[in-house]
């Protein structure tokens, strides 16, 4: 029997007070619902159909990047119930649906493997989960023997039956034929006028085809409403992540203050300090060190390299034996050779700074080709930018910059080259040859410091 999944996404999510959908809502740099689909793209499924309604047009730009999946409007929302009859008939009636949750990112694997398998070809199985606090969720309803005999949700319940603490996730599966044939007889009456999914239940329950199974983690099963629910599952996932890696022979100076939004990759003994983000891909080398409070995204940085606290650093391929910051920024289109240095208050960009390199205090590098063992001095900066284009300056091997001085762009410094600290070089300096620009020094014997004006 194959499996075909319906994904709900159609809410609007008030209580985030966002101009975004509740499934388009930011965790560990995805979207909730893209958690979602990377979690079903695990299972052996053979298509997965999301529901959408609210932020259609938001929803429907994310679907760009997911062209395999068919993607359901629900024009008007009319309950969960609704939602699933929107995509049914574009599911077979031999597949089984397992039916999940847009904004419940963290469900995992192993547990939607064990509703499908818990469904079989003849039943619904519905998973549930023990809460202390079971607020928001509908209750599980049991007979004397322990046997499912329906669920009510919370707005429904009586006082006795809030006070249930076994809770319906709202995760099912049921052969689609069957489930079909449920939803044909499932009313609104109802205190929200909606088509509840949970109805179903009772139909199911009657024919005696229901099984249940329960949700051994808490946190996967918990949806987002509000801004704080969305930061607590953050954390979560986080600490998720940081065990995992951990677990791989990462040392973390601190799992509690470590965030990764991508992907990161890393070979032996790597280590991270606290607050350090890490968005996008980033690739590690052996022995790489990262400092506190570093921000890293989209970066590949070889063995040994150490970027210290306070660095920012995008877009950066960074050579074996680099050491960055602290407080450096390199931004996109950066390239350190091996054992290159880039010290504090330094910023380059679109830059490629060769073999033995070093600016080591507060210069600006862009749009620049900077050769082998070329030291750049404090205060130095590559005039690139002429208020409309962007131009480059290139530095040959062993070239000496001095400090705080300007180079103009277009502008060739020569192998060898030494430029005298203070100079504006505007033209190309020749190879192995000091260049330096001087006016002469001129003290003013009767100069007289400007005082203010007594009013």
């Amino acid at each position: 029997m194959t499996v075909e999944v319906i994904v709900l996404a159609a809410g609007k999510g008030t209580r985030m007070s966002s101009n975004r959908p509740k499934v388009l809502q930011d965790l560990a740099g995805r979207p909730l619902l893209e958690h979602v689909i990377i979690t079903l793209g695990t299972l052996e499924t053979s298509r997965i159909h999301v529901v959408y309604g609210h932020g259609a047009e938001q929803i429907l730009a994310l679907s760009e990047n997911w062209p395999g999946i068919n993607w359901v409007c629900q024009a008007q929302q009319l309950g969960t119930g609704h939602a699933v009859l929107q995509a049914l008939p574009a599911v077979a009636d031999s597949a089984q649906i397992l039916v999940v949750y847009g904004d419940v990112p963290l469900i995992r694997s192993q547990t939607l493997e064990a509703v499908v398998q818990a469904a079989g070809r003849e039943h619904l199985a519905v998973l549930t989960c023990e809460l202390s606090d079971p607020t928001g969720y509908g209750r599980v309803l049991r007979d004397p023997e322990g046997c499912l005999t329906g669920i009510v949700e919370e707005k429904d319940a009586s006082s006795a039956q809030q006070a249930i603490s076994e809770i319906n996730t709202g995760f099912l599966a049921a052969p689609a034929s069957r489930l079909k044939e449920w939803l044909k007889v499932v009313d609104k009456n109802n205190s929200q006028g909606e088509y509840y999914l949970t109805d179903i239940v009772s139909h199911a329950v009657a024919a005696g085809e229901v099984v249940t199974c329960s949700a051994s983690e808490r946190d996967e099963i918990r949806g987002v409403n509000t801004q704080g629910e969305l930061a607590r599952l953050e954390r979560v996932y986080q600490l998720r992540q940081a065990e995992r890696f951990m677990n791989g022979g990462l040392s973390l100076r601190d799992p509690a203050r470590f965030d990764v939004r991508g992907t990161l990759v890393f070979a032996a003994d790597c280590s991270i300090d606290v607050n350090v983000v890490i968005d996008g891909s980033v690739t590690f080398g052996e022995r790489v060190s990262i400092g506190a409070n570093c921000f890293l995204r989209d970066c590949t940085l070889g063995d040994g390299v150490t970027v210290n606290a306070n660095s920012v650093l995008e877009g950066a391929t960074v050579g074996a034996g680099c050491s960055i910051g602290p407080f450096a920024r390199l931004r996109p289109g950066t390239e350190l050779a091996e054992n290159a240095r880039v010290g504090n208050f330094v910023e380059l960009k679109a830059a490629r700074l060769g073999h033995g390199s070093k600016a080591n205090h507060l210069a600006y590098v862009g749009d620049a080709d900077v050769g082998n063992n070329v030291n750049i001095g404090a205060g130095v900066i590559t005039c690139n930018y002429d208020g409309s284009n962007k131009h480059e300056t290139v530095i040959g091997d062993n070239a000496f910059i001095g400090s705080n001085s300007q180079l103009v762009a277009p502008v060739k410094i020569g192998a060898g080259a030494t430029i005298g600290a203070g100079s504006t070089i505007r033209r190309n300096a020749e190879k192995g040859k000091l260049t330096l620009t001087r006016n002469k020094q001129v003290t003013l014997e009767n100069w007289q410091r400007p005082k203010k004006k007594v009013r």
